[in-house]
C-alpha cells in the first residue's frame, strides 16, 4: 500500500504526516529517521484501522512543480 506523507522542517527536527490517514503523525531528528517512523505509525494506525473496517480511501498524490516569479511584478514601480 502507497501512503502520501508530507514532511515538514521545524526548528530542531522534522514532523510528518499523511493526508489521507488524519490523527497518523511522526517526528525525528532526520528526514530519514521521520520517514522510518512515519512508516512504522502508519502500519500501526493502518492495522487497527483494519481491525475495526475502516480502512481510508487513499486519494492523494504528490506532485512538485516548478514556479517562477516575475522579476517585474516584484519591483517597486
Amino acid at each position: 500500500m502507497r501512503v502520501a506523507v508530507i514532511v515538514e522542517s521545524g526548528v530542531h527536527n522534522f514532523s510528518a504526516y499523511a493526508p489521507d490517514v488524519p490523527g497518523c503523525v511522526s517526528t525525528g531528528r532526520t528526514v530519514e529517521e521521520t520517514l522510518s517512523n512515519m512508516q512504522e505509525a502508519l502500519a500501526l494506525h493502518l492495522e487497527g484501522l483494519a481491525e475495526d473496517g475502516t480502512l481510508p480511501q487513499l486519494t492523494c498524490q504528490g506532485f512538485t512543480v516548478e514556479v517562477s516569479l516575475d522579476d517585474q511584478r516584484n519591483s517597486a514601480a
